[in-house]
């Protein structure tokens, strides 16, 4: 019964079934705001796509132009270490026995003094170049801004021992870190960036000294620090160590770690840093080796979002708004009347049929109410007509009645009906009509109770030929009947209410197409008839409460005789049967040839029966074996 309901509550709720005013309020609410809002969804999806992209593309043409500057400082910076290295004075300050002067104040050699002039010149016409010095072979040095704190042999320093590893290649060492040289200026190891390059004999290449350029850091900060990425967002600079050469003050981030940069030279990723998402965008300079990293918050990007997502939900929510109110409109405009016009069929339904559709309508509503009027006016003359002529009806239709159930008459006619289908081609009609005569013909058999198996089978596949054609697709069955018993004789109409629950209780109760499978042999000196069918199966609780009810009829008191055995006679249950199969109609069937059999032929015979949930139900008929000398005294045959 839950089954029932349930599946019953389903049609309910189905499209089919719902008021013609939902129906169309669904309707336009499919075909205005579903749209609407796709539309805005797609919307916000490519700005937001659009607008990535170009913020990585602007980010990088920026940096681009970031490096191209810092590129041009660094040039200059190898530049002047290649005018150095071909000074004629530095080149006699290299040769081994250079002297130097430790303090310009001293100054008594006028070639030192001549070079001293020489690096003037390029710190004043280059502001960004904070000091230069230059390193023989022998340790001596000799600047214009730059010396050593202590007696030292500069040799030993590290930014010396780079240069000399370089082997006359520009290197640009970073940060000053433990040297001892500094500048009259006393700038900071953070203010300036080193470069080195190792001057070499062209015959030996033997180090012959090396030039030191302090960088200052002001030119790199104006570079970066006059980009500006979005609200808050900013440039630094890492060398390719990793080691920061420039940043802004209270970055987001002290540190960018080598491993998150590709090795593509440019890119962009994401990545979360104090809470904050944080989107990087980088380039490197193949000439200089620094990288260039553009650092900014997405939440810039997201406040243009949401600029951007306010228009597009204040626009779908109009669409909406003014949707809802058209689909409201119309649906109510459309429905009322067809309300109404259902209003007054059912109370014409319920016998007021002096209801009258009132109403100025031209439409199709209007012209429908006006034909139901005139409906109501033709029902109230065909009752008077009808009242006049009832009794004269009814007595020649029980007339007629009587006439066309007589057996004779329904063969002859389904015969005729069977003929006439096969010569209109209807092979179809044909079947069914003759399955069906075949059906009557066997059921009555001449009023007998026991009629040969053959026919007995003859029945239940003419049965299932209806059946079949009635669910076509949803019903298969096969007969596997044993040769040795086709001889026998069995108690009529034991199959047809077994076939037809498990057609109506178990096949049409499941999905998709269902069988059935009836099989008969002999077994242990009695006839065994199987029924197996794939259908919806029963719960534990029912099929215990059936198996109860059969052992109840198996034990009832009532006499076998003619009455209670003769062919479809219900025996009534007792008390304790009806209450456990209370609600399960599909039992009487089976419970009636249980009755049947065990009144008819005692209680070794019968039904046994198993069913799984969801797999099929399966009765065997345990049948005396009745050949023509053996049909119990009593029984017609």
């Amino acid at each position: 019964m839950r089954n029932k309901f349930t599946s019953a509550g389903v049609r309910q709720l189905s499209f089919n079934n719902l008021p013609i005013r939902y129906k169309l309020i669904i309707h336009f609410l499919l075909i205005s705001i579903l749209p609407s809002i796709g539309l805005g969804f797609l919307i916000h999806w490519t700005v937001d796509r659009v607008l990535d992209r170009q913020v990585t593309n602007n980010t990088l043409q920026l940096i681009g132009k970031v490096n191209e500057s810092l590129e041009t400082y660094v040039e200059n910076l190898q530049n002047m270490t290649f005018l150095i290295a071909f000074n004629p004075d530095v080149q006699r300050f290299l040769e081994p026995g250079g002297k130097p002067v430790p303090a310009p104040e001293t100054v008594q050699e006028e070639d030192h003094y001549d070079i001293r002039k020489f690096l003037q010149g390029f710190t004043t016409l280059h502001s960004e170049v904070a000091g230069i010095m230059i390193v023989n072979s022998d340790g001596e040095y000799i600047s214009n801004e730059m010396y050593a704190r202590t007696p030292s042999d500069l040799r030993s320093e590290s930014w010396y021992q780079e240069a000399v590893r370089n082997k006359g290649i520009f290197k640009i060492v970073g940060h000053p870190r433990s040297r001892s040289v500094t500048n009259h200026v006393h700038y900071k190891n953070s203010e300036v960036v080193s470069a080195v390059r190792a001057i070499l004999d062209p015959d030996t290449q033997q180090v012959k000294g090396v030039v030191l350029i302090d960088l200052k850091l002001r030119v790199i900060a104006e570079t970066a620090q006059d980009v500006r990425l979005g609200k808050t967002g900013y440039l630094t600079v890492i060398d390719s160590s990793g080691e920061l050469i420039y940043a802004p003050p209270d970055p987001y981030i002290d540190h960018i770690p080598l491993e998150w940069l590709s090795q593509d030279g440019s890119g962009t990723y994401s990545h979360q840093a104090d809470g904050r998402k944080l989107q990087f965008i980088y380039r490197v300079s193949p000439f200089t080796n620094w990288t260039t990293v553009g650092v900014f918050s997405t939440e810039d990007s997201i406040s243009e979002m949401r600029e951007i997502r306010f228009y597009v939900v204040s626009f779908v929510f109009v669409v909406c708004l003014l949707g809802m109110t058209a689909s409201f409109y119309l649906a109510h405009s459309i429905s009322r009347p067809i309300g109404q016009l259902m209003s007054f069929m059912q109370k014409a339904q319920s016998g007021d049929l002096t209801i009258r559709y009132w109403g100025d309508r031209s439409d199709e509503v209007g012209l429908l109410g006006r034909r139901f009027n005139e409906m109501l006016l033709q029902i109230n003359r065909l009752l008077s007509l009808t009242e006049r002529q009832e009794r004269q009806k009814r007595e020649a239709e029980l007339s007629s009645l009587q006439a066309h159930i007589k057996p004779h008459f329904l063969y002859n006619t389904l015969d005729t009906i069977h003929w006439m289908a096969r010569r209109k081609g209807a092979v179809d009609i044909a079947e069914m009509a003759e399955s069906l005569s075949k059906l009557f013909r066997i059921g009555l058999s001449k009023g007998n109770v026991i009629i040969p198996l053959s026919d007995e089978i003859e029945h239940i596949r003419s049965y299932l030929q209806i059946q079949h054609v009635r669910y076509q697709n949803k019903l298969d069955y096969e007969l596997k009947v044993d040769p040795a018993v086709q001889g026998l004789n069995v108690l009529k109409l034991i199959l047809q209410p077994i076939v037809e629950n498990a057609i109506y209780h178990g096949i049409k109760e499941r999905r998709g197409p269902g069988w059935i499978e009836i099989e008969a042999y002999e077994q242990g000196g009695d006839l065994v008839i199987i029924i197996r069918d794939s259908g919806k199966g029963m719960t534990p609780q029912k099929l215990s409460g059936l198996r109860q009810a059969l052992e109840q009829v198996a034990g009832s008191d009532e006499e076998p005789g003619a009455g209670s055995a003769s062919g479809g006679n219900w025996v009534k249950p007792s008390a304790g049967e009806a209450a456990s199969t209370a609600g399960e109609t599909k039992g009487y069937g089976i419970l009636n040839v249980q009755a049947r059999l065990r009144l008819t032929f005692g209680p070794k015979y019968g039904l046994s029966l198993d069913s799984v949930l969801g797999e099929g139900t399966t009765v065997t008929i345990i049948h005396p074996l009745l050949r023509d000398h053996d049909i119990p005294n009593g029984v017609d045959r």
